[in-house]
């Protein structure tokens, strides 16, 4: 016999699941939670604001495939947050927000940071769970565990009211359960179905996205590439589940990132989708040649056929389905049938990839002052070169223009705000990914108007001795929007499009950072050099042209952003 509070058991259900960080900002409603998990194995990150513990929380979830723990207090802690919330939401990824909230005995009392808070995060999480029994805590986190993994992942809401944290109930009274449910759901006919529209097929595209990560498909990826001699292009936590130095590799799988995909996809015939989702990277289905077969496989039936029909759709865990078609293709005995099939598709890709780099050639290698943005993604993309070296993106052009860049060795080691298109994240993911990471070099690229949504999050990474280099892409503004503007409308809006010139440097340098200014092409090699020899949180301010337009300036523009 003996007795245990509601936080001892939510902060036990933690420490039993080897959860290694909780991101937080400390609040009254947590408080017993936090008295539990003081000096436990779990490690509480503070941040600054609520919606950097959301965004850490997310990236962690997209870094391990587990889920990322955030910890918010009520009221305002928790409507902070709700931005990171539904940036995993959007981003597929597992993810737990814990959040206190007033005492039963308090409610519509007009007490303290009071408000109705599940109804308000329902539309942005797989599950909303609310405890209002202490001896029920075990039981709602092993719930929580499950909903975030199972299908498709995603984030799930668990409220506790602070009297319920602080109830005192008899160990026997509680239950534990903690069950781990592993889905590998698949319908092996649908691989025959695949082989037999290979056979007829000419110019196949297979498209590999976040579905591939999240079900640890990289080796059978690679395996079914090879064996089939396909081209693959990568898309969002895909990329670098299959080198981008791959023969049959034909890097990122965005319409606008110079080489091969554009073309790829206007004369393929066959286009085999896994474990991504149709959307604006793709213009809603609209870059596909429309005489194209379509096959889709997702582990979430009603994604399947999102703005377009799909002659093939497969309700499936990729691994499994991938595991199946392998072992269909070696029993047929046709992979080198295929390897041939598609040899002249192959050739023809790699000179359509030679072609649609040539014109951004001037532009990566531009000696222009200010600097040309893609000179410096260049610079970054050279420098971190090391196969396990990590490259996080913020910022509506800056991460167009790193997306078009960026070649990637292996999965999980690149990281932006995806389809969601949150600005802010740069600094809360790149700590993430350094706690993650703490021998890998990790630099974040920003731009200067996203670089200030977080800011003190720098604080926080020099304070906790986080040596993180923060590469800034200033054009002295909301770039995006201001050259959208100047494409929809004629000019651009003074008033939420320009920023000015910054001492962003000055200011990391005044917090106990490392600062540096570049205004000349050659001298961004040499700062990078000199920013991660610092040891210390480093902040490199590039001046770049804020004239540049990138494509994703351009598709802004012309997507219904605005009215002619």
């Amino acid at each position: 016999m003996g007795s245990v509070t509601g936080g001892q058991l939510a902060a036990e259900a933690l420490i039993e699941r080897d959860v290694e960080y909780v991101f937080t900002l400390s609040g009254g409603h947590i408080t017993p939670i936090y008295q539990h998990l003081e000096k436990s194995a779990v490690t509480l990150f503070d941040t600054r604001h609520e919606q950097a513990a959301a965004f850490m929380a997310e990236a962690w979830g997209k870094l391990t495939r587990k889920p990322g723990i955030v910890m918010v207090t009520a009221g305002p802690g928790f409507t902070n947050a709700l931005t990171g919330v539904a940036s995993a939401y959007f981003s597929n990824t597992p993810m737990i927000i814990i959040a206190g909230c007033v005492g039963l005995e308090h409610k519509e009392k007009l007490d303290l940071q009071d408000m109705d808070q599940e109804p308000v995060i329902r539309p942005m999480v797989k599950k909303t769970l609310v405890c209002l029994k202490a001896e029920r805590v075990p039981e709602f986190f092993d719930l929580a565990f499950r909903y975030a993994t199972s299908g498709r992942p995603g984030p799930v809401y668990l409220e506790i009211p602070v009297d319920v944290l602080n109830s005192t109930v008899e160990i026997d009274n509680v239950k534990k359960t903690a069950t781990l449910v592993t889905v590998r759901t698949t319908d092996p006919g649908k691989a025959e179905d695949l082989l037999t529209m290979m056979a007829s097929a000419k110019n196949p595209v297979v498209i590999a996205g976040t579905g591939v990560w999240q079900s640890k498909a990289e080796a059978e990826l690679l395996k079914f590439i090879e064996n089939t001699g396909m081209p693959v292009f990568t898309s969002l936590s895909g990329r670098g589940t299959i080198p981008d130095s791959h023969p049959l590799c034909f890097e990122g799988a965005l319409a606008i990132r110079p080489g091969g995909a554009f073309p790829a996809y206007l004369e393929t015939d066959l286009i085999i989708l896994l474990g991504t989702r149709i959307c604006l990277y793709y213009m809603f289905g609209d870059v596909f040649n429309p005489t194209a077969k379509k096959v889709q496989v997702d582990i979430c039936a009603e994604e399947i056929g999102r703005n377009m029909t799909v002659e093939l759709p497969v309700v499936s865990d990729i691994k499994v389905f991938l595991e199946n078609l392998n072992a269909s293709i070696e029993k047929s005995g046709k992979a080198e049938t295929f390897q041939n099939q598609f040899s002249a598709w192959i050739d023809k890709l790699r000179q359509a990839d030679k072609d649609g780099k040539a014109p951004a050639a001037a532009d990566w290698n531009s000696s222009n002052v200010p600097i040309h943005p893609l000179r410096l993604t260049k610079e970054i993309n050279a420098f971190m070169d090391r196969a396990d070296d990590i490259v996080v993106a913020d910022g509506g052009d800056t991460t167009t223009w790193m997306g078009m860049t960026r070649t990637l060795a292996r999965p999980g080691h690149y990281l932006d705000y995806g389809i969601y298109g949150s600005l802010g994240v740069g600094i809360p993911y790149a700590n993430a990914a350094k706690l993650r990471y703490p021998d890998k070099r990790v630099l974040l690229i920003t731009g200067d108007g996203s670089f200030g949504f977080n800011f003190m999050e720098i604080e926080n990474a020099i304070r906790k001795q986080i040596p993180l280099v923060v590469v800034i892409c200033n054009d002295l503004g909301w770039g995006m929007i201001r050259h959208s503007q100047e494409i929809k409308i004629g000019h651009a809006i003074e008033a939420g499009t320009f920023i000015g010139r910054v001492n962003y440097h000055k200011l990391v340098e005044a917090l106990g950072g490392f600062g540096l200014l570049v205004e000349d092409p050659e001298e961004i090699g040499p700062a990078l050099e000199a920013a991660f020899a610092s040891g210390k949180t480093a902040c490199i301010n590039v001046m770049t042209d804020p004239t540049t337009v990138s494509p994703g300036s351009m598709a802004l523009a012309k997507v219904g952003a605005y009215k002619a």
